[in-house]
């Protein structure tokens, strides 16, 4: 009986160990915040992979107002370099290429006399 408990114990262990260890594969390494202070509010975020020459669908379902923040979720991706694009109201754009997602997990937007940049962490 008090083998039969151990193996039960150490089947147990093993299969948390490998889920353990199989979660971040499909945890989304490129996740990352994106943070509005433009000025503006943001009505659309396209993010791809830069190997591809379209853009993906708009990701948000709502108005990201200027000082807002979203989180960015990935499932089941493994490239790393990715290409974001957002646009205003009035379908302006600004676009930045081959951000490496799988090192940054802050892309926070920045707007001054018309000039758009990113800064990342």
């Amino acid at each position: 009986m008090f083998i039969m408990k151990q193996a039960v114990f150490i089947v147990g262990l093993v299969l948390l160990l490998i889920g353990g260890l199989a979660l971040p594969a499909f945890a989304g390494a490129q996740d990352f915040v994106l943070v509005n202070r433009t000025g503006v509010d943001l009505y659309g975020v396209y993010i791809s992979p830069s190997d591809r020459d379209d853009w993906e669908e708009n990701v948000l379902h709502y108005v990201l107002e200027d000082g807002d923040s979203i989180r960015i979720t990935f499932s089941n991706y493994r490239e790393a370099y990715w290409d974001l694009m957002v646009k205003d109201r009035y379908g302006n754009s600004v676009y930045w290429r081959g951000l490496d997602l799988s090192r940054i997990s802050r892309v926070i937007l920045h707007a001054n006399a018309g000039q758009i940049w990113a800064e990342y962490e």
